[in-house]
């Protein structure tokens, strides 16, 4: 994505905002389910701060913030940061308008964790390593790339096309590029179409 086409996905999400607050109780109800199993298996609790990049309208933060974690949300689109913030659910999460394909406004080291739920697969390659870097620099413990695996259904192939991101490409090095950007990878399938890509940051 050249830069001028980063204001132009931003405000594609900023106009999708609303239809994806529709969804948010599902989501919710997705996200708990997910850390139910996942929680324990990548001793997740052992951590306090956590933060979410590409948070979308902060169903991943409700629920982090309901099992105490203290949680950030970082989304560039403000329409969709908005949603998340008038939910009162939400009064302890720290939103935070930004992009993570630029330096995020966050010391090095800010977070015991960090996690990024269906981002990577929407960028190309090179910004992909852009988001790693920021994700190592500004985390302690934990990274999550919460995203597709290879059982991608017909839909998700029409709509990804669509976005013209770069999902193709990224479920064939998905594995690969974690494991030349992040310490310790190893993969979990957290549902039928999604896995988390886990890895230890490494140091700078």
């Amino acid at each position: 994505m050249e830069n001028h086409e980063r204001p132009r996905k931003r405000e594609t999400f900023d106009w999708i905002a609303p239809i994806y607050s529709l969804f948010y109780a599902y989501q919710k109800r997705h996200y708990s389910s997910i850390l139910d199993k996942m929680e324990k298996a990548v001793g997740l609790s052992a951590y306090k701060t956590i933060v979410d990049i590409g948070c979308g309208t902060g169903a991943l933060c409700s629920v982090l913030t309901q099992r105490g974690f203290v949680v950030t949300g970082v989304d560039s689109a403000i329409k969709m940061l908005n949603v998340g913030a008038g939910k009162s659910e939400n009064a302890a999460v720290k939103f935070v308008q930004a992009s993570a394909l630029e330096t995020l406004p966050f010391a090095d080291k800010s977070f015991d964790a960090c996690i990024a739920s269906y981002v990577a697969h929407g960028l190309k390659a090179h910004e992909r390593k852009i988001l790693y870097a920021e994700m190592n620099r500004i985390t302690k413990h934990l990274v999550i790339m919460h995203d597709y695996n290879e059982h991608r259904s017909t839909l998700t192939d029409v709509v990804e096309w669509l976005e013209r991101g770069d999902y193709f490409n990224f479920i064939r090095v998905a594995k690969s590029e974690a494991e030349e950007n992040f310490a310790d990878v190893w993969v979990i399938d957290v549902s039928l179409r999604a896995a988390w890509y886990i890895g230890v940051p490494i140091p700078h």
